[in-house]
């Protein structure tokens, strides 16, 4: 039997254009690990750099140890994305400054090597059963304790540009209404650094750095939240794509995945949390933090996929 078809348009149309989503769960994963590791390792260095090392041991010592983590599992979810894998060396032929993608690799490139000397200058601090079978091993431990103020202040800069880079990598794809604003940059970072902050809280044992993460989360958020309703009061006031581009998250598929896991589970019922614990109520630190770092994951998610829909 014989069935024929008529097209009339080759917008959408599955018999065209078979695949539209050219990206899938690796690239909002690497996203959001690079953006969570970023907060985590800004946290640490900026603190290092004040002196507190002592007194805020999680966000400096402890929670830096995952980042490598992070950022291998992260570049490895990015790794399964790509078409030639083999071929990603290229990146790194060259440096294209009006490319966020130069910018992304060579960002990488560097945080990544920073990041575990980072961890490894604490380790046996941390762990002092540890016992390394080469002597070599302990004089590069002590060299990179002798370095860790100049790695401090690469890490505090660039730790930014990891975090800021995962929004405008997708902000420069112009022919994505929904992912072309100028809020995603500073809307990942602070989702990045506030997914930071609450790592370290979960990981806080001293009452002072668990109030200080507490605070300084809260104003992530609401930073968020600003952002956010920014962001969708400017789609509602640009051009007709925007417009209609976003109306996927403004009653569309993505709705319900945007307003409630990221705006409302993620943003909004952790920022309650958070103002009652300020002020005396006793809630478990482990709530809150996991919302904000629930709700960051399922930030990329929905831009990213929302965004290709559109």
């Amino acid at each position: 039997m014989n069935e024929e078809n008529i097209i009339t348009s080759g917008r959408n149309n599955p018999l065209i254009d078979p695949i539209l989503n050219i990206w899938h769960w690796e690239i909002p994963l690497y996203l959001f690990l690079g953006g969570m590791a970023a907060g985590v390792l800004f946290f640490a260095s900026l603190y290092y750099l004040k002196g507190r090392e002592k007194r805020y041991p999680a966000a400096i010592k402890y929670a830096p140890l995952y980042a490598p983590i992070f950022l291998i599992v992260g570049l490895g979810a990015l790794m399964l994305d790509l078409k030639h894998p083999l071929y990603s060396w290229r990146l790194y032929t060259t440096i294209r400054m009006e490319s966020p993608m130069s910018w992304g690799a060579w960002t990488l490139m560097l945080v990544i090597p920073l990041s575990f000397l980072w961890a490894f200058s604490y380790i046996r601090e941390l762990y002092p059963k540890i016992k390394y079978p080469f002597k070599w091993i302990y004089k590069l431990e002590g060299l990179v304790k002798d370095l860790r103020r100049p790695i401090a202040w690469i890490l505090v800069v660039y730790s930014i540009i990891l975090g800021i880079y995962t929004g405008i990598l997708l902000s420069a794809f112009n022919a994505r209404p929904l992912w072309n604003t100028t809020i995603l940059g500073p809307l990942f970072l602070s989702s990045g650094l506030s997914a930071g902050a609450a790592f370290i809280l979960l990981l806080s044992k001293k009452k002072k750095e668990t109030h200080l993460f507490t605070q300084i989360d809260l104003m992530l958020i609401v930073i968020e939240i600003f952002l956010i309703i920014h962001m969708v009061m400017g789609y509602k006031a640009s051009t007709e794509s925007q417009i209609e581009a976003s109306k996927i998250i403004m009653g569309g598929d993505y709705t319900i995945a945007f307003w409630v896991f990221v705006f409302t589970l993620g943003l909004v019922v952790p920022l309650i949390l958070k103002v009652l614990e300020l002020n005396g109520k006793r809630i478990h630190k482990a709530l809150p933090s996991l919302l904000v770092i629930f709700g960051s994951l399922m930030l990329r998610f929905v831009i990213t996929y929302a965004g290709q829909i559109t």
